[in-house]
């Protein structure tokens, strides 16, 4: 099959901006070389970002409110992928598909009742026989207008047709390290530190039907909402986890935090801002008065590390052939800059060689947005974007929703 070009877009928990990347995709769709040309990320302006926060957040706001940055979001992705394009050298009409994650602003994987919400009568108010607050999902950034800004066909709203069959929506790289990363002798556990930290697991020399995952817990949510209360939005993140390293961990904190309901579920399962966004920082960590900010930030960095390495512990290693010194762990996304996270990992998970996800053709920062070409190209194709096994979904789907130019 000929070489395809794309571009991948997505703006993850940390609601910093748009991350494009654009690749060459070659070789058959089943098993692809992928390359990466060039990335960018585009950060959000201050008061678009500020907005973002506030509807992700859960606050009060209107309809017109979510519909303005939806297409908002729409002329920003878009900008994103002109300027990637430009970047690359490689003019917009060259493009084969355009695939954008989009921005969530609400995911809820799974039904629950609303008691535990917080939600004190049914749906619709009185006389309401609906208790149960149903799994649904939400990512803006309207792609018609990407497509109209591009010229460039685009798939968006990957992860609803899981969602209607039966899955989490989430996490939906996984097939995509598969393709790229499998290995016919050794284990691989592929690992995406965004503001959710999330896991492939890619047994040695496995078929697809034998790749799982889940999302582990919180990568940089905490840490990073911790640096941007505190310094009041001077700094955004702990680079390279120096503000971390200067503290201490508070044990009974960790203790409490780690023995969280969703830690103890078993796969599959998905995460966001509604299990460790504001609340649970305000509740946990900027409800302890006088606490040192970085044992705070400490603390918050070996909740990361620990949840990862117990989820493995726990949910992984059980179901493989373990080969000591052999299987690895790749680490990808924001937080494979965290040098003390990556350093903790090693440590508590001495069993992997941990390496970054740069060493085997993509860069830690670009590998989500690498991922969504890749799966809007197998969506073109009309070949399905999900594992099963990782969501919970009774059959693999195609992904997403197309828009013309």
């Amino acid at each position: 099959m000929i070489e395809r070009l794309a571009v991948g877009l997505i703006s993850g928990t940390s609601l910093d901006g748009v991350d494009a990347a654009l690749v060459r995709i070659g070789g058959p769709v089943e098993r692809p070389s992928v390359r990466l040309l060039a990335f960018t990320t585009v950060p959000y302006p201050s008061a678009v970002r500020l907005r973002l926060l506030k509807v992700a957040g859960g606050e009060a706001v209107t309809s017109g409110d979510v519909s303005d940055l939806n297409f908002l979001l729409g002329e920003l992705f878009a900008a994103a992928a002109l300027r990637v394009c430009r970047q690359g050298g490689v003019a917009p009409k060259r493009l084969s598909v355009i695939g954008s994650h989009g921005q969530t602003i609400f995911h809820q994987g799974r039904s629950r009742p609303r008691s535990k919400l917080g939600e004190g009568r049914a749906a619709g108010g009185g006389g309401g026989t609906d208790r149960r607050q149903l799994a649904s999902t939400l990512q803006i950034a309207e792609p018609a207008i990407i497509a109209a800004r591009t010229c460039v066909p685009v798939v968006a709203d990957f992860r609803t047709a899981d969602m209607a069959a039966g899955g989490e929506g989430a996490p939906l790289v996984p097939l995509v390290d598969y393709l790229v990363l499998r290995d016919p002798k050794r284990n691989t556990i592929a690992l995406n530190i965004g503001g959710i930290a999330n896991i492939t697991v890619i047994p040695a020399g496995a078929l697809v039907e034998k790749v799982f995952g889940f999302d582990t817990g919180p990568g940089n949510i905490v840490m990073d909402g911790l640096v941007r209360h505190f310094t009041r939005g001077r700094e955004s993140y702990d680079d390279n986890g120096r503000l971390a390293a200067q503290g201490k961990v508070i044990e009974r904190l960790l203790g409490d935090l780690l023995r969280l309901a969703f830690f103890a579920r078993r796969p599959p399962k998905s995460a966001g801002r509604e299990q460790f966004g504001g609340a649970l920082l305000e509740r946990h960590f900027l409800s302890r008065r006088g606490t040192s900010f970085k044992d705070l930030v400490r603390t918050a960095s070996e909740l990361t590390a620990r949840s990862i390495a117990e989820a493995l512990q726990r949910f992984v290693f059980p179901r493989l052939a373990l080969q000591a010194g052999r299987d690895r762990l790749v680490v990808s996304g924001g937080g494979a800059h965290n040098r003390l996270l990556v350093a903790r990992l090693a440590e508590l998970l001495p069993q992997l060689d941990v390496r970054l996800s740069d060493q085997y053709g993509l860069p830690a920062d670009a590998k989500e947005a690498m991922a969504f070409a890749v799966l809007a190209d197998r969506t073109m194709h009309g070949l399905p974007g999900n594992l099963p096994a990782v969501t919970g979904a009774r059959r693999p789907v195609v992904l997403g929703k197309v828009s013309q130019p």
